[in-house]
């Protein structure tokens, strides 16, 4: 039993009790049934039993009715973070054309978020670039100017004095290698520069030089390219994963990489470190799960406690531009 596809829902349970009605009557009028002027016990059972069933078949029909619509509502209460999500279009009438327009009103949201949280992300690399550029441009040639003034005020000074100003000296060369450092995580200008690989392999560089892990790397050779955007997405979800690495798990070892599987390339840091149950969504894991969305890719964190944590992004190879390429 199929109902039209453009019945509304009223008229489909009313058609359901109609027709649990009809086949009531029909069976009154040519079953053996009959009922007297003055009831008997007997007669009272018959009619009973037959409005319990008439009771019982409408609930059953109206519920068969019913299940691709409360399957529906049950989807809806499961979906998360507004993630593109496409819900079951089955039923008939009014709840097929829920199911699609709910659909569609989930792809419309989740365009409408990936739009924002680009042009948000956008603005925030700008920011990035104008803070990093005002630290190399002003304060970094601000104790440029610091240290070659110490420099000559140590050669002109009594020989007491030597110690302590090469000791200024060295605190402001070690500020200025600090404000350095700081830019380049702004900006990570290798990558403008040189290519997703060697930017990766400058930030693993960086991490196992301020951290007492051991970094392994590990990039395929012939990668196919990524867009601007999705480069950027890589490192910084690669420069997250090895910060949390760094601050929280206590990791005796890092392994980066970088591979192709199938229409994907993906990034994987893994590390030995103390691991944890129950992932809770802060502010890092958050923002790499935006930036993932923002390219499309995938992004998935498994760990368990004394065996380490995996961070891997898959992000999707535009096929297209391969092959035209």
């Amino acid at each position: 039993m199929r109902l039209p596809g453009h019945l509304p829902l009223f008229w489909t349970i009313c058609l359901i009790n109609g027709v649990v009605l009809v086949v009531a009557a029909l069976l009154l009028l040519f079953s053996p049934a009959r009922v007297s002027a003055d009831a008997v016990p007997s007669e009272i059972v018959v009619i009973g039993v037959g409005l319990v069933v008439m009771i019982l078949t409408n609930a059953l029909l109206i519920r068969w009715a019913l299940a691709p619509l409360h399957r529906l509502i049950a989807r809806l209460e499961d979906i998360e973070h507004l993630e593109p999500t496409e819900l079951p279009e089955e039923g008939s009438g009014p709840v097929l054309g829920i199911a699609r327009s709910v659909n569609g009103l989930l792809a419309r949201l989740a365009e409408e978020r990936r739009t924002g949280d680009a042009r948000a992300l956008a603005a925030q690399e700008a920011e990035r670039h104008r803070i990093a550029q005002e630290l190399h441009d002003e304060v970094g040639q601000s104790l440029t100017v610091v240290l070659l003034g110490l420099k000559q005020l140590e050669s002109q000074s009594p020989p007491a004095l030597v110690p302590e100003l090469a000791a200024v000296r060295e605190s402001a060369r070690a500020g200025l290698d600090d404000v350095r450092r700081v830019a380049r995580r702004l900006r990570p200008g290798v990558l403008e520069d040189l290519g997703l690989a060697s930017a990766l392999a400058a930030l693993a560089t960086e991490f196992a030089d301020h951290s007492s892990a051991s970094v392994r790397r590990s990039f395929a050779p012939g990668l196919p390219a990524l867009s601007p955007e999705a480069e950027v997405v890589v490192y910084r979800v690669a420069q997250e994963a090895l910060t949390n690495a760094a601050r929280h798990a206590d990791a005796r070892s890092v392994e980066l990489s970088l591979q192709r599987l199938g229409a994907h390339v993906v990034l994987e840091v893994r590390d030995d470190g103390r691991g944890f149950t129950g992932l809770t969504e802060g502010s890092g894991l958050m923002g790499m799960r935006e930036r993932a969305a923002l390219v499309r890719a995938e992004l998935s964190v498994i760990s368990q406690p004394r065996h380490g944590t995996t961070v891997r992004l898959k992000v999707p190879v535009d096929t297209t531009a391969e092959a035209s390429a």
